[in-house]
């Protein structure tokens, strides 16, 4: 299996700031299960500055989610949103921080903004 979740948070940790956060001020803990026990990621972010830690400590927003359903998320072969409607994924805490942070996961491949597929919608008409 590849580690698209280290791929992802490392990624953001290296990044150091992310504009699409720039108006969060939180900690949110992703513990990603798998047969082998619990990975947590935890982003503490203040207006859009990241910082990444492996730490289990008390968080804003909690994601519960399987390792691997999470892995397909990141590499845009599953929606955030469809997994959540099916159970297959939880969120404890202050649950309008998963608004936030969904921006920051990629979107199933070829997808593309509602407001995008409007305009070209508009442009055809």
């Amino acid at each position: 299996m590849s580690d698209r979740a280290a791929e992802l948070f490392g990624g953001l940790g290296r990044r150091g700031h992310e504009p699409l956060l720039q108006e969060a001020d939180a900690a949110v803990r992703f513990d990603l299960e798998h047969e082998r026990g619990i990975d947590h990621w935890l982003l503490v972010i203040c207006n859009g500055d990241i910082r990444v830690s492996r730490e289990d400590r008390e968080a804003d927003l909690v994601v519960r989610v399987d390792r691997a359903l999470f892995e397909r998320i990141v590499g845009g072969e599953t929606n955030v949103y469809s997994a959540w409607l099916r159970h297959e994924l939880s969120a404890e805490g202050d649950v309008r921080l998963a608004r936030l942070i969904q921006r920051i996961i990629p979107g199933p491949s070829g997808a593309r903004h509602p407001r995008d597929f409007a305009r070209e919608q508009g442009q055809r008409t």
